[in-house]
């Protein structure tokens, strides 16, 4: 039987391409917490998760402390078993952000190492059901922009071969959401896929005015509308208005998810699998949604998640929101509008060791 024996970490800091604002923050730093496990038969594997500038030392000291010391001498194969045993430990801090951030770098690395031993790509180990799947940008919808930027921004993002945007909105007057969005739709016409995301800025009421502006944009989803524990107001906006409700980025178990789902409080589950803790329960989330009927378009971290969506049956659309090109010899590829999963054992990220070891702000070592 193979045994954990080494446990690497790091963290590395990352400024994104681009700035990134939204209705409550903008986006200047991306914490980037690694695990690199390492077996007595010679095998490794690594994960990572991410924040958005604060809390990385909050995970690091976590997965210091108390996670990654009991790896050493597990089977590396008993992922399951072991995604448990960390949450069990993790009770008193669970659920929420800093705890599943540190158990999601270790369980997609125990996935890495498992694809690796394999040879298989993760798309095709999770569940194989997609070759390829829709791509829609973000990239060029932030809120800071100008009127003029943002439709130049989307149509580049048409041309470019995308087959949708995501928009941000929660400007403090709603003439500007709807004098922006209208601009953007008479722009790219009405065959490409339009998003709102407000980044759970608004009230209930405030979601509900809104969406009745929003409605004649032939939009696919209106994202965030409301905090992400506001179950009650999801459950009234979702009965307002016929725009599909998406929730998902800031809930962190599949319970929560199950909640959401049995309500009738959202259209479209957004999970993020550093969020939720890791690859093990963003497929029982998808597996969840898929059983309700409801597709599952997860947030960010679109190198982990193209494989994860060509995994599963229900997943119509990976996000382009470039995080890693810093510290990766990989690119995602992308061919005819649709993302293309790594047919590499892993994950399928090239890691570059020489770019993450000088940018590394931090790191320990547990054997």
């Amino acid at each position: 039987m193979t045994r954990i024996t080494h446990v690497e970490l790091l963290q590395v800091d990352l400024p994104p391409p681009v700035a990134r604002s939204d209705a409550i923050q903008s986006f200047a730093t991306q914490e980037t917490p690694m695990v690199r496990i390492r077996c007595d038969d010679g095998g490794e594997g690594t994960g990572y998760s991410y924040t958005i500038g604060t809390g990385g030392s909050s995970v690091m000291a976590l997965l210091r402390d108390h996670l990654a010391p009991q790896l050493i001498g597990r089977d590396p194969a008993r992922i399951e078993q072991i995604w448990h045993d960390l949450l069990f430990s993790t009770h008193a801090t669970s659920v929420g952000a800093t705890t599943s951030l540190a158990l999601a770098a270790i369980d997609t690395a125990l996935w890495d190492w498992r694809c690796r031993r394999d040879g298989q790509p993760l798309w095709l180990a999770a569940g194989g059901a997609q070759q390829s799947v829709p791509m829609y940008s973000t990239e060029g919808g932030w809120l800071h922009l100008s009127r003029t930027e943002l439709v130049q921004a989307t149509l580049a993002a048409k041309q470019a071969g995308f087959h949708g945007a995501k928009i941000k909105v929660g400007k403090l007057h709603l003439a500007d959401d709807i004098d922006r969005l209208y601009a953007v739709r008479e722009a790219v016409g009405n065959h490409f896929a339009l998003m709102v995301d407000a980044n759970q800025c608004f009230t209930s009421a405030e979601a509900i005015r809104r969406a009745s502006h929003y409605e004649g944009l032939g939009l696919s989803w209106f994202e965030e509308p409301l905090p992400a524990d506001d179950l009650s107001g999801h459950v009234r906006l979702a009965a307002a208005t016929h725009l599909p409700i998406a929730v998902g980025e800031s809930l962190y178990s599949a319970g929560q998810f199950a909640d959401y789902l049995r309500q009738g409080a959202c259209s479209i589950v957004q999970a993020d699998v550093a969020r939720v803790g890791g690859i093990t329960p963003w497929l029982k989330v998808a597996h969840l949604a898929e059983a309700c009927n409801v597709p599952i378009c997860p947030h960010f971290l679109m190198e982990l998640h193209v494989s994860l969506c060509a995994a599963v049956p229900n997943a119509p659309w990976v996000e382009y929101i470039p995080q890693l090109d810093a510290i990766t010899h990989s690119r995602v590829a992308f061919a005819d509008g649709h993302a293309v999963p790594s047919a590499l054992p892993g994950l399928g990220i090239d890691w570059d060791w020489a770019a993450i070891d000088r940018r590394a702000t931090a790191r320990a070592t547990v054997s």
